[in-house]
């Protein structure tokens, strides 16, 4: 009798021992879940009227205007665009560098009126020749990156000045920090085999947005989608879009 209740006893521990350690096991199971089409958060689609700068960037809530200490003349940017440049204006100040805003967003009726100006001051030249001439340093309406809030003209328009004296210190000081803050220089030297506009030192732009929009605008732009300007019928003639628009440095391609 004694030995038949030993048996049990021991019977009745290890069935307990067994149901907890399965129990255990159980709870040790991470479940997952995948994740369905609704859980899942997408970005609003980059339209093309924003692409092609067909909008009011005055009236768009995704766009600030420049506190004037930080530009020459009233401007708008991207929010995320002027926050990452106030944030480097800063840490330029604290070496002695100041930093101006001459131009950002442009939209089409502004790039219109540039280019437009440009196109009747060579008007003695033939089309193609005289849209080359303006192409040097000035983007057809609908293809300027200017369009999108993401890039900005800083301190001057003139090369030379950012090869000597204070312009060179400002530059100098660019070219090792902007990065830091998402701000590259898209028109480099050319010698590398860079196509399309000029070298411009003044021209940086925040990639962290720019890049997006310049994929956006690979994917869902064409040639009939750039017109309503003197000298349009000649934009696929140059092949604007892959010289000119995608005419960057090797680093904002590859960013």
């Amino acid at each position: 009798m004694n030995t038949f209740k030993i048996y049990f006893i021991i019977l009745i521990a290890i069935s307990f021992f067994a149901c907890n350690t399965y129990q255990k096991k159980e709870s040790d199971v991470v479940q997952t879940i995948a994740p369905t089409k609704d859980s899942i958060i997408k970005k609003p689609k980059i339209s093309k009227d924003f692409i092609l700068g067909k909008f009011d960037y005055k009236t768009d809530t995704s766009f600030v205007l420049v506190d004037s200490k930080y530009s020459v003349k009233p401007l708008y940017l991207k929010n995320e665009a002027y926050t990452a440049f106030k944030s480097m204006q800063k840490a330029a100040e604290q070496d002695g560098i100041t930093l101006n805003i001459l131009s950002g967003t442009r939209n089409f009726n502004e790039q219109k009126a540039i280019w437009e100006r440009k196109w009747k001051r060579y008007e003695h030249l033939p089309p193609k020749e005289r849209a080359l001439k303006i192409l040097e340093y000035s983007s057809m309406p609908s293809t300027s990156r200017h369009h999108w809030g993401t890039d900005m003209d800083l301190n001057s328009l003139n090369n030379s000045y950012f090869a000597l004296g204070h312009g060179k210190k400002i530059y100098d000081w660019l070219q090792k920090h902007a990065n830091s803050f998402g701000f590259y220089q898209v028109y480099t030297e050319k010698s590398n085999g860079r196509t399309g506009y000029n070298l411009e030192r003044w021209h940086w732009s925040y990639l962290p947005l720019a890049s997006e929009y310049l994929n956006a605008y690979n994917n869902q732009i064409s040639y009939n989608d750039i017109n309503g300007f003197e000298g349009s019928e000649i934009a696929k003639e140059l092949d604007v879009i892959t010289t000119y628009v995608n005419g960057i440095a090797l680093n904002a391609k590859t960013y």
